[in-house]
């Protein structure tokens, strides 16, 4: 346990969807973890289920954002309960929440108060438009944050309406940042001894992943916009980037120049041992060729035949033979894909977690990432309701005939 980045680093987790992210990745690093719900379970252990049966027990969203953690139940709405939480916080390094913007205060939890408990405490708040700014105490959902960060605005087809992505994408990149900002404090802190709040705007985290669009206005005055599978040019022309092949799809991009002629000619002379390269490709000057301001005839001379190509392998084929041929090309896979994978499992990226109370075994990734002098993994699953109530609260000096009465009362 010594060998973990956060290994003695206490987290008090009182998010919700906005913020679970953030607390597995400090339970990823080390940290312990533990993850304050409501008394009869956190609203986000949503759908889908494990065997397709709703129960807050069976959450698979519930079960990929908070494994490594610890669970208790508390209402910080009590009186009772906030002072527990003053009493648990003065044992914290880290506390996250994702309350709105003055809720805490309400409660007499506000950051003045948790500071005088604690000086060395770091607070993460994660909002949807953070502490301050006329949108403070505007609600905002996923879709809204995504809309509003403009990301929708570039996703789909352009003659279809804006598109969000499946999974809430604004409370994983809020989640991440809150985490990176809660290490830097903490570091900060081992340095200084004095604690810091970090204040997290979903709308900041989304808008800083607009990527090429930004860049696009600044360097060609051009505005991005939604063009599906395509990907336009400074002339306005369009080449494709996912191509059909005979089980699904790849990703492939058509380059010249330094960056792209290689892969470009090593695509042209494996489709001419196939006898299905043209002379139009065969003739290319790759070297040459400027994607940035090819014109539309151009790029479709280029893309009829490599869609005809393609259209004849199945991904297996075309990946092998691209790692082959030293082709930048990937399939496009599905979860069933990734499970089977050779790569990942080659790295031992899946691990078997035990769920008893499922009498199951589940797959989840093994770590985001791998260090030399450090460890990461997922090691245990997420907690059941008020799991570790009696670990908890033994530790603060209760015992169970009080632990019973906190309980009977709703207090957790």
């Amino acid at each position: 346990k010594d060998q973990e980045m956060l290994y003695g680093c206490r987290v008090l987790d009182l998010t919700d969807e906005k913020g679970f992210l953030c607390g597995k990745i400090l339970a990823d690093l080390g940290a312990e973890v533990i993850k304050i719900e409501k008394p009869g379970g956190d609203p986000g252990r949503i759908g889908p289920y494990w065997g397709d049966t709703p129960d807050p027990e069976k959450s698979l969203y519930w079960f990929a954002y908070n494994t490594n953690k610890k669970g208790i139940t508390l209402d910080i709405a009590s009186e009772k309960g906030r002072d527990i939480l003053k009493k648990i916080t003065a044992t914290a390094d880290i506390l996250i929440e994702s309350f709105a913007p003055g809720y805490l205060d309400s409660l007499g939890l506000g950051l003045p108060v948790l500071a005088g408990i604690n000086p060395k405490l770091i607070v993460v708040s994660i909002t949807p438009f953070g502490q301050t700014g006329p949108y403070r105490d505007f609600k905002a959902s996923d879709l809204i944050i995504m809309g509003l960060s403009g990301l929708m605005g570039l996703t789909g087809d352009a003659d279809r309406p804006p598109l969000t992505v499946s999974l809430p994408q604004s409370h994983l990149l809020a989640g991440s940042d809150g985490a990176v900002g809660a290490m830097m404090a903490y570091y900060h802190r081992r340095r200084t001894g004095t604690g810091q709040h970090v204040d997290v705007s979903m709308l900041q985290s989304t808008a800083w992943f607009l990527a090429f669009t930004i860049p696009t206005w600044e360097l060609n005055q051009r505005n991005l916009a939604r063009s599906g599978v395509l990907r336009s040019n400074a002339m306005n022309a369009k080449q494709r980037q996912m191509w059909a092949c005979k089980d699904g799809y790849v990703f492939f991009f058509i380059l010249g120049g330094l960056t792209g002629a290689r892969t470009s000619r090593q695509l042209v002379k494996w489709m001419s041992d196939e006898g299905q390269a043209d002379d139009y490709l065969m003739n290319m000057d790759w070297e040459n060729f400027d994607m940035g301001t090819a014109g539309q005839e151009e790029l479709d001379r280029i893309a009829e035949p490599v869609e005809k190509f393609f259209l004849t392998l199945t991904r297996k084929e075309i990946l092998d033979a691209a790692i082959e041929r030293n082709i930048m090309i990937c399939s496009l896979s599905s979860m069933e894909d990734l499970l089977t994978d050779r790569n990942l499992n080659e790295r031992d990226f899946w691990v078997s977690i035990d769920h008893p109370e499922l009498e199951a075994k589940i797959p989840y990734p093994r770590q985001f990432v791998s260090m030399s002098e450090a460890s990461i993994a997922t090691r245990s699953r997420a907690p059941l309701i008020g799991e570790n109530n009696a670990e908890v609260y033994h530790e603060l000096g209760l015992n169970d005939a009080e632990i019973a009465v906190l309980k009977q009362a709703g207090v957790i």
